[in-house]
């Protein structure tokens, strides 16, 4: 077995570990479809063979060859370290900076068996969320990390680290860029190519970041998501006795499960992967599992009659459970499920995100290898008939909204009815809203005649290409969080040890407590409210997988005044060792992204990225000790920019100047937008910001008082 020292000491060369297969007893990266011609074929392992002297090159090539051949991407499965993967504690990393030490932590976290979906492909979560893009990548990363100094900050290149570069010790230790491409070469054909060659990869968003904790990233926004839907589509605050059906227990999606049980409903999810049925069984985030349909309709009218806070994995296709749902609500007339959404990988559904029902799982990754053409074919075709199932349902009362996984986008590209019902006058300048789902086509804040980069099939809603039958998540059930400037702010405590993480979490408590003992707006207040409640019952729904992490939804003042007590904390020998703050990218200011994060924002705007690249920027200048920048995530390639940060809390003065200064910028960012947009909840929140941030201005936009202004000029 290798040890952490052999793991920090560079490409293992002299001599090269000796080849390794696959270990077939857990789960694995669908197979890719090779779309290389013989010389890109050629250029890719060319380009592989750059990470090692010629001496070996004749060793590697044709094992690259197979590689590419058999999985459609070269992994250098041969260099797979032999030493178990997880958060070891800072201390027993070896290196000359914490900085480098913590992101180690957190890099060997995402790599975690117990965390990433695919460990041996490098895939964190979401299908195809890499950490790196082959395991040379991932030597040469740790030696890097390791030796560096306080003087050198390492760039990395779409999971390729360019190197070790000068700068000051005030700077990021860490830069990260990936999937960043020319604007016209952002499609998918351009993507499989690149991913193909090693010259680029999908970082999702904590996966390429190194800031993944675990289902437990989402669990929260998750939890707040079904909550409130109760409340809005079914006018409750008790769930009890309520179904939520939806897919998915593989990454992000292994949080739906905890989530039912925390809101006290019958979770309902389906997973073909009888690998990640388990896993989370095992781990405590799924209650029970089924793999029989009439056992499934049984357990859940018990459930639900009961009044049980459970979740119930069926082994087989989502498309298969809705469709026999409906079936039941035909025969019998009784609605098994309330309330509806979907997360599986679907911004990747052609290679492995999204699985056909037609086929058993098993059945469904051969053909995805053998005939990719056949298989897309199935999986738009079983998309089309998800959607029916939903839409029957749906009309009998069922309460569906998207989960911004480009469900339905990628279904409306397959043709399946879920489209927008937009009305126009005569002049075709205004419109009504109709009910669920339906907005105005001046609400979409894009000229009616445009059309999105995908083309015409994505603008049958007057052309902007956002509005559907269903809403988002985002815009229609967590309302104006982000305008609010709350979102899912988080930290990881580099100890490894859980005391440490209870001291934090009580830490956390205190300062939400007195924040609200010095006053706060109505809203606010139910926010802080809602996060005390849920820190008060994190210990028992056992959050943790892999480091010892935890989430909470925050606000700018909150993630200033926690980031700064942890600094204290750490100052005064109260933890144990650092601690790392980061945010999902899901944030305020840290994602643009039309389809889910700014789906909301209606000034024309949503399909531009400067909130995003301006995020980062500013990050990195205001004290991050590492930034990333990021093509894709959530909805998918070509169709999100975003990025994250994370910041080591050492305990020194330093720092605490570091955390007050970027986390203001970190969230203020996208309040201004959103508040420039139009938004009245952000120019409340900002007008505020400014008052308690010193030197902060912000341009507010005007009103148009005539509201017949415009009309009389057309």
């Amino acid at each position: 077995m290798s040890s952490l020292k052999e793991i920090v000491s560079g490409l293992p060369l002299d001599p090269l570990p000796p080849k390794r297969v696959r270990d077939e007893s857990i789960v694995h990266a669908p197979k890719r479809k090779l779309s290389l011609s013989v010389d890109e074929q050629k250029l890719a392992i060319q380009n592989a063979l750059r990470y090692f002297p010629p001496t070996h090159h004749a060793t590697l090539a044709p094992e690259f060859r197979d590689e590419l051949d058999e999985y459609g991407h070269i992994y250098m499965y041969r260099l797979m370290p032999q030493l178990d993967l997880r958060a070891y504690p800072i201390e027993e990393i070896p290196s000359r900076t914490k900085a480098g030490a913590a992101i180690i932590h957190m890099i060997m976290n995402n790599l975690d068996r117990k965390v990433a979906q695919f460990p041996q492909e490098l895939v964190t979560y979401g299908g195809n969320g890499q950490v790196f893009s082959n395991w040379a990548q991932f030597w040469l990363v740790m030696h890097y990390l390791s030796t560096m100094d306080e003087s050198q900050t390492l760039v990395m290149y779409s999971g390729h680290p360019l190197g070790l570069f000068p700068s000051l010790p005030q700077n990021p230790r860490l830069v990260i860029t990936n999937g960043m491409v020319v604007p016209n070469y952002s499609t998918r054909t351009d993507y499989d190519k690149m991913f193909g060659l090693g010259v680029t990869m999908y970082g999702q968003m904590t996966a390429g970041s190194y800031c993944y904790i675990g289902p437990q990233g989402i669990v929260h926004g998750t939890t707040l998501t079904v909550l409130n839907a109760g409340r809005k589509y079914l006018g409750l605050d008790s769930l009890a006795g309520k179904a939520y059906l939806t897919s998915g227990l593989g990454g992000m999606s292994g949080a739906q499960a905890k989530s039912a049980v925390i809101c006290g409903c019958v979770g309902i999810i389906a997973e073909v992967s009888l690998e990640a049925l388990q896993k989370r069984h095992q781990q405590g985030w799924l209650c029970e599992i089924v793999d029989n349909l009439d056992d499934l309709v049984k357990r859940v009218r018990e459930a639900k009659a009961q009044k049980e806070a459970t979740s119930i994995g069926y082994h087989g296709n989502i498309v298969a459970v809705w469709e026999r749902f409906v079936q039941e609500l035909e025969s019998t007339g009784e609605l098994l499920a309330e309330l509806g959404s979907d997360q599986t990988s679907c911004h990747n559904p052609f290679n492995g995100g999204y699985y056909p029902v037609q086929l058993a799982f098993e059945d469904g990754q051969k053909l995805l290898a053998s005939d990719p053409a056949q298989f897309q074919s199935l999986v738009e075709e079983s998309l089309r008939r998800h959607v029916k199932a939903i839409n029957t349902l749906s009309d009998a009362g069922l309460f569906f909204w998207d989960y911004g996984n480009a469900f339905l986008l990628e279904a409306r590209r397959a043709g399946a009815d879920v489209g927008a019902k937009v009305e126009a006058n005569a002049e075709n300048t205004k419109a009504q809203k109709l009910g669920n789902g339906t907005r105005k086509v001046d609400e979409l804040g894009i000229n009616p005649g445009s059309q999105s980069k995908k083309g015409k099939e994505d603008c049958d809603d007057g052309g902007s290409g956002i509005a559907f039958r269903y809403p988002s998540y985002v815009q229609d059930i967590m309302g104006d969080i982000f305008s609010l400037g709350f979102g899912p702010f988080r930290w990881v405590c580099t100890s490894g040890d859980p005391a440490d993480l209870a001291k934090t979490d009580k830490i956390a408590m205190d300062v939400l407590r007195g924040i609200i003992e010095e006053g706060l707006p109505n809203e606010i207040v139910q926010q802080y409210q809602d996060n005390l409640r849920w820190m008060s019952e994190v210990d028992r729904h056992q959050l943790v997988v892999g480091s010892q992490a935890r989430i909470l939804y925050s606000d700018q003042q909150g993630r200033v005044a926690i980031a700064c007590a942890f600094n204290q904390a750490v100052a005064r020998g109260e933890l144990k060792g650092p601690v790392v703050i980061s945010r999902d990218h899901h944030d305020v200011s840290g994602t643009d992204s039309p389809f889910r994060e700014t789906s909301n924002v209606t000034d024309g705007s949503a399909f531009t990225a400067d909130m995003a690249v301006q995020n980062c920027i500013g990050d990195a200048f205001r004290g991050a000790t590492w930034v990333a920048l990021h093509n894709g995530g959530g909805c998918g390639w070509g169709e999100v920019i975003n990025g994250g940060f994370g910041l080591v809390l050492d305990g020194s003065q330093e720092t605490e100047s570091k955390a007050n200064s970027m986390l203001n910028w970190d969230v203020a960012n996208g309040v201004a937008r959103r508040s420039w947009s139009g938004n009245e909840n952000a120019q409340k929140t900002i007008k505020k910001t400014m008052q308690r941030v010193p030197k902060l201005v912000v341009t507010t936009p005007n009103p148009i008082l005539d509201p017949e202004l415009l009309d009389r000029l057309f």
